[in-house]
C-alpha cells in the first residue's frame, strides 16, 4: 500500500469515528467554563481526554458562561440544544442564583425547564448541584440543596449533589478570590462529574 493509500485511509478512518461520536453538553457557570484557566485546564476538557482513554466515542462541546444564573440558562437551553444536538446534557447551574441570593422557587421551575427541554431533544440528563457557605443562613443554604435533589427527584435524572465534593472548604483549591477552583482543582471536579456520566455512557 503506498503512503498516499495509507493517509487516504487514516483519514477515513478519523472521519468515520468523528461521524459516529456521540457528543456531551456541558451547559454550566463559571465553574465549568474554567474562569481563569487555560481551556485545557478545565474539567470539561479533561473530560474530553478521559473519554478517549476509557474508549468511549464522545466529543465534550462546554457551553458553559461565566456569571450564567438559571435564568440565563433556560432562556438559551433551546438554542444550545439546536446547535449542539447532544446526545447527554450535563447540567451544572445555580450557583449564581444562590450567591445573589435569588428564589430557589424560580430556580427550580428554571431547571426543570433546561431538563426537560434536554428530554424533548432526546438527550440523557445529569444534573450536578452546589452548595452555598453558611454565611447565606441555614434556611436558605439547605433549601438550595434541597431543590437540586427535587429537580433530580422530580425528573428523574442521574445526580451528582455537589461539584466540588471533596475540597470545598480546602482553600489551596482555589483561587485568590476564593470563589473559582484551581487547575488543580479540576481532576477532583471530574471524578465526581464522572460517577454520575459513566452510567449514561454507551459503547
Amino acid at each position: 500500500m503506498t503512503c498516499a493509500r495509507i493517509v487516504s485511509v487514516l483519514v477515513f478512518a478519523f472521519a468515520s469515528a468523528l461521524a459516529s461520536a456521540g457528543t456531551i453538553l456541558v451547559f454550566g457557570d463559571s465553574l465549568s467554563a474554567g474562569y481563569g484557566l487555560r481551556q485545557e485546564q478545565t474539567w470539561a476538557s479533561l473530560l474530553e481526554k478521559r473519554l478517549r482513554d476509557e474508549g468511549f466515542a464522545y466529543r465534550v462541546s462546554n457551553a458553559s458562561v461565566s456569571g450564567e444564573t438559571t435564568t440565563g440558562g433556560a432562556s438559551r437551553i433551546d438554542g444550545a440544544l439546536k446547535s449542539h444536538r447532544p446526545d447527554i446534557v450535563v447540567i451544572a447551574l445555580g450557583a449564581n442564583d444562590g450567591l445573589r441570593g435569588q428564589s430557589l422557587e424560580l430556580m427550580r421551575r428554571n431547571l426543570e425547564g433546561i431538563v426537560d427541554a434536554s428530554r424533548r431533544a432526546k438527550a440523557g440528563v445529569l444534573l450536578v448541584g452546589m452548595r452555598l457557605p453558611p454565611n447565606y443562613g441555614t434556611a436558605y443554604t439547605q433549601k438550595f440543596q434541597e431543590t437540586y435533589a427535587d429537580v433530580a427527584r422530580s425528573r428523574n435524572t442521574a445526580f451528582v449533589p455537589f461539584l466540588l465534593e471533596g475540597f470545598a472548604e480546602n482553600g489551596k483549591y482555589f483561587q485568590s478570590d476564593r470563589v473559582h477552583p484551581t487547575s488543580d482543582a479540576q481532576a477532583l471536579m471530574l471524578d465526581t462529574v464522572w460517577r454520575g456520566l459513566k452510567p449514561l455512557l454507551k459503547r
